[in-house]
């Protein structure tokens, strides 16, 4: 079985010479294999196709995707029309469990969610007709998701979600904080969520002048503060420090007790912990999507990360996901790029944050790792130079490059256009090799910044400031809405661009699996979130990740494949390694 895609926000026929209809072999002998529709978009017919892949290679703006699909998809679950997005398989709502989806980004699960929530009526790959849920109660009768189709089918299913992309609640609700969740409050639960989740100081302030950490957390509240049959969360982690993340992971486990929880993560330390099975989504980004049966949390995640289904005989990608450790064992013997003193910042005595004196080397990689409110941002503009120290002198000649924790997106230039003005080697083979492909932006250069999704947008900002000449370069959660795929491909970026520029690079983020890959030292920001804050390090990593999970009372392990994980809380292995003070990875033989 063959699927073409046109995606249509790349389809430039005006711009281009119609390469795919020039080419065509199809078209050379007579057929309307390829036309332009009324839309000026170009439309392929499966049916004529014969699957060459010469207008996928002609087309100038790699609008178009020609795939051939295993031989045992018989149809989809769901297509979007001719030439659209193709879903296979479905997720699974399980009553009393948490379930994951772990897959890259537009590959379904958005789809699989609106089916389940009965927002979607799939269409089985049917696109002359208007699909009915009579149609395909018959077509899974017998299976495990008849029961609950059913009850979706006869709208006795009540559905609670969290949405991704949370910066649009202010545009959909005016009002104060404490009005939102009340609204939302059917269950009672307002003023213990709000002690857990810490919304207590923000109830009677206006939701458009919240932080984005503080309406991610207002929208987990919201969300599971509704008396649901069915609760879906995606992407629960995005702006949350670490310990938000604990919380938020301790109140759905409490929901999933009596009712079914369907989550989207791409932490994957959270999902691990979080999780009772998870689906696996492969397939092509915007072109088609299969989602598998459900697994084991460590088995689905495991598979994931090997790009290797063994039930399904299905290698979806060419290359393992690993989780390198030389980084962390290796003596550096970097030049020192700058020294800053010990020194101190006050807001209006209410925050300080105090740092003691440290170093930046040349060609490394530091991670910044502490609860949100406790001066990682404020570290990073004394460093940049955007805020003086009250004491302390910081002199220093070096140009920073910023990237900032909130993007935004209100720019209708192209992308292509914005890097072109930042950057003079935009046609360069090295900043084609080394910017453009690893963050997959070749496909989005014709797209206008305010089109962009949260990720894809993301990954613009992290391409703009490494496109500037700067000895220092500073990152702000540059994982936020980033899949796992693209976090891996993220921290090669960067040490790569550390290495090959001799520059430093400071990230901030909250993604410990990200932290662990990306660096090489680690700074420690401790303190009372909000009131005082203080910088110790720069640690080696395992000195500087033991201090910062003790304080957050996880431990961490190696299983055999390699890949971090935290343990249970009680566990064996979690109280051997909290009885011998080692937090950060207990030897592989013994998991």
């Amino acid at each position: 079985m063959r699927i073409a895609v046109v995606h249509k926000n790349r389809c430039h026929s005006k711009k281009c010479g119609k390469e795919c209809i020039l080419y065509c072999p199809r078209v050379r002998t007579g057929d309307e294999t390829i036309v332009i529709g009324e839309n000026g978009k170009a439309v392929i017919s499966e049916e004529l196709c014969v699957g060459c892949g010469i207008c996928v290679k002609k087309c100038p703006f790699e609008a178009l995707d020609i795939i051939t699909l295993p031989q045992e998809l018989d149809y989809p679950t769901h297509r979007y029309g001719q030439n659209g997005f193709a879903l296979y398989g479905i997720a699974i709502p399980l009553e009393g469990k948490v379930t994951g989806i772990l897959g890259a980004n537009g590959i379904g699960k958005s789809t699989a969610v609106g089916i389940l929530s009965g927002q979607l009526i799939p269409n089985l790959g049917n696109i002359e007709e208007e699909p009915t849920w009579e149609g395909i109660l018959k077509e899974y009768t017998g299976t495990e998701l008849y029961d609950y189709l059913n009850m979706v089918a006869g709208g006795n299913v009540k559905v609670a979600v969290k949405p991704q992309y949370i910066d649009h609640i202010p545009k959909v609700f005016k009002g104060k904080v404490r009005d939102l969740l009340s609204s939302a409050d059917e269950r009672g639960v307002l003023e213990s969520y709000a002690a857990e989740l810490k919304l207590e100081a923000i109830l009677d302030r206006e939701i458009g002048k919240i932080s984005g950490g503080e309406l991610q957390r207002i929208a987990l509240a919201a969300c599971l503060s509704r008396n649901a049959d069915f609760y879906f969360l995606d992407e629960i982690t995005p702006y949350l420090d670490i310990y938000q993340r604990m919380a938020a992971a301790k109140l759905i486990r409490e929901v999933a007790e009596e009712k079914p929880v369907m989550i989207v993560e791409h932490d994957l330390a959270i999902l691990d912990m979080l999780a009772d099975n998870v689906h696996v989504a492969y397939g092509k980004p915007s072109v088609f999507g299969i989602i598998t049966r459900p697994k084991g949390v460590r088995v689905g995640i495991n598979q994931y990360l090997e790009g290797f289904l063994p039930e399904e005989n299905v290698r979806f990608r060419d290359y393992s996901v690993t989780f390198e450790t030389r980084a962390h064992t290796r003596d550096s013997d970097r030049q020192t790029l700058f020294e800053f003193p010990a020194m101190s910042k006050s807001y209006d005595g209410k925050f300080t944050l105090n740092v003691r004196g440290g170093d930046i080397k040349a060609g490394e990689v530091l991670g910044l790792v502490g609860a949100n409110g406790i001066g990682k941002s404020t570290f990073a503009k004394l460093l940049a130079g955007a805020e003086k120290p009250d004491n302390g002198e910081l002199e220093t000649t070096l140009k920073v490059a910023y990237k900032p924790q909130y993007i935004k997106s209100d720019s209708s230039d192209t992308v292509e256009f914005l890097l072109r003005r930042t950057t003079s080697r935009f046609d360069t083979s090295y900043y084609q090799h080394e910017i453009i492909e690893p963050l997959s932006l070749d496909t989005i250069m014709q797209s206008q910044v305010d089109h962009l999704s949260g990720g894809e947008l993301q990954r613009v900002a992290i391409a703009l400031c490494l496109s500037q000449s700067a000895d220092l370069y500073i990152l702000d959660e540059p994982s936020a809405h980033l899949d796992v795929e693209q976090r891996v491909k993220l921290a090669r970026v960067l040490r790569r661009h550390a290495e090959g520029s001799e520059s430093g690079v400071l990230v901030i983020d909250h993604d410990i699996y990200l932290i662990d890959m990306i660096s090489e030292r680690l700074f420690v920001f401790d303190g009372q979130p909000g009131v005082s804050g203080e910088a110790v390090g720069p640690f080696d990593m395992k000195d500087g990740m033991n201090y910062f999970l003790k304080e957050l009372e996880v431990t961490f392990r190696r299983d055999k494949s390699g890949r971090p994980r935290i343990n249970k809380p009680g566990s064996y292995l979690d109280r051997e390694q909290r009885s011998i003070g080692e937090y950060y990875y207990a030897d592989i033989s013994k998991t």
